[in-house]
């Protein structure tokens, strides 16, 4: 192909700096397959019309672009300071107290909005504020307070969250707002609802249903984000398993298991959630200097590309672009990362189930196509023509170079597919049995992204038998 089409996707969530809808149709034009919508911040009203205008600049632009409603989740906060922040040094005393109100905090204590924090913590333990840039001790505690000696001190600002080193908080994971916010993106229409902190495939269960009752069919997000949800591959498995896609959330994880194990549990997890044909996001401050510069650390790049090559289907940005000085700039500048990394030839070697026996018609059709695609010499794409967006999510599953077009005219898992690795959705009214409607097809695909003539096409047609029974049909085709 003349021109790269990237196969890793970038998530981006909005926010004031994507409030403009010239700067949010911007960011889709420079290559944005999902958006995030974050229910921690901002009312249900301004989630709708953010909604509005992405569904409004997706018709302009003629593409899909995916839409995720990200709950809050019991995320365990301090309270605020009567000066909004203020500095604790080492070896300060400081207390955690339920006691405290709003904006009655000072440099002795502050409250909490978890009440039964003061039950769950012991002797010893390490809390964390502030994505662990403050660490507490615990010296003693009461009904109501707990007594800390500060161990890293810093600036400490109003509703920081707090985590306990090792996990082992037992907020209930969906709240009454997530509950609310469930309601609010059926209403909105996502096409994926992301849970905060599960312990457990129960936890995604119980979202999963609660989405079901008010008329949603959005995948569900696990956000791996907790120490209890790693401590085992049998527990990864399991949360993996009840889910649809997996968010390594990796700022509240690493503050949990620390970041010396975070390293290989990314790696583990995007393992594990392709081998099981989930979809993984790799999430968390990964341009997070460009929230004020137009360009990243070095790190930055490497972190991104590094996600890239361990197999990620999409990398996201948070605040970066939710309210960023550069979000477009952000974008792009990923979009570039990603693209180079994708250049490595290791990136596109596959050795995923050659030996292997499969219960599934679709991951044998799928794993037969792209075997194919993958082995035979001087292919240029694959099709995927009128089928389900499943069969479209097992064939992104087989490492690639060449780029996946999922043909169909159902929007929503033209939508859904946007956010799997390789997959290009494009949307076509209607099919035919007629002779020569495949090479209509590749004749589009031809002009607009440049595929090469003299190669071939490895294609699953989603014909049918008697105009009844649907039979999926692996056929290689030539552009002439």
């Amino acid at each position: 192909m003349k021109n790269s089409i990237r196969r890793t996707k970038i998530v981006s969530t909005l926010g004031p700096a994507t409030d403009d809808k010239k700067i949010l149709r911007k960011i889709i034009q420079s290559g944005v397959n999902v958006l995030r919508l974050n229910f921690s911040h901002g009312t249900a009203i301004d989630h709708i019309n953010r909604a509005k205008k992405i569904r409004s600049i997706e018709k302009e632009l003629n593409c899909f672009v995916a839409l995720i409603g990200d709950l809050q989740g019991p995320k365990i906060r301090i309270s605020s300071f009567k000066k909004n922040k203020i500095f604790l040094k080492n070896g300060d005393d400081f207390v955690l107290d339920l006691e405290v109100l709003e904006h009655e905090g000072n440099t002795n204590s502050v409250g909490i909005n978890y009440t039964n924090l003061p039950n769950e913590v012991s002797y010893n333990d390490i809390l964390l504020l502030d994505d662990g840039k403050i660490q507490l001790q615990v010296i003693k505690k009461n009904h109501t307070k707990i007594f800390t000696k500060v161990i890293v001190g810093g600036y400490l600002s109003d509703n920081k969250g707090l985590n306990k080193l090792g996990g082992g908080l037992s907020a209930s994971v969906l709240t009454q707002k997530d509950k609310d916010d469930i309601k609010l993106a059926a209403l909105i229409d996502v096409d994926y609802l992301a849970v905060s902190f599960p312990r457990s495939p129960e936890d995604l269960r119980k979202a999963r249903l609660l989405l079901q009752k008010s008329g949603s069919k959005a995948k569900i997000i696990a956000k791996i984000e907790r120490a209890e949800a790693v401590f085992s591959d049998k527990i990864i498995k399991d949360i993996v398993s009840a889910s649809d896609v997996i968010m390594i959330a990796r700022g509240d994880l690493g503050v949990e298991i620390g970041d010396d194990k975070l390293i290989g549990i990314q790696k583990k997890l995007i393992k594990i959630a392709r081998k099981l044909n989930r979809v993984v996001i790799t999430a968390t401050q990964m341009m997070e200097s460009m929230i004020v510069n137009p360009f990243p650390t070095r790190a930055e790049v490497m972190d991104v590309a590094n996600s890239v090559l361990d197999g990620t289907d999409a990398v996201m940005l948070s605040a970066e672009t939710a309210s960023g000085n550069f979000p477009n700039i952000t974008v792009q500048t990923m979009s570039k990362i990603c693209l180079g990394a994708e250049k490595l030839p290791d990136v596109n070697i596959s050795k995923h189930r050659l030996n292997e026996k499969f219960n599934s018609i679709s991951e044998t059709i799928s794993m037969s196509v792209m075997y194919a695609a993958n082995h035979l010499i001087n292919v240029s794409a694959v099709i995927i023509m009128f089928t389900s967006s499943k069969i479209a999510l097992l064939t992104s599953r087989i490492t690639s170079g060449l780029p996946i077009f999922y043909v169909s005219n159902h929007t929503k898992n033209l939508r859904l597919s946007s956010l799997y690795r390789g997959v290009v959705p494009i949307y076509l009214e209607n099919y035919s049995t007629k002779s020569g409607f495949i090479n209509s097809i590749i004749l589009l695909l031809k002009k607009k992204y440049s595929l090469s003539v003299n190669t071939n096409i490895v294609i699953i047609d989603s014909g049918k038998e008697n105009n009844t029974k649907i039979v999926n049909m692996l056929k290689i085709m030539p552009i002439i």
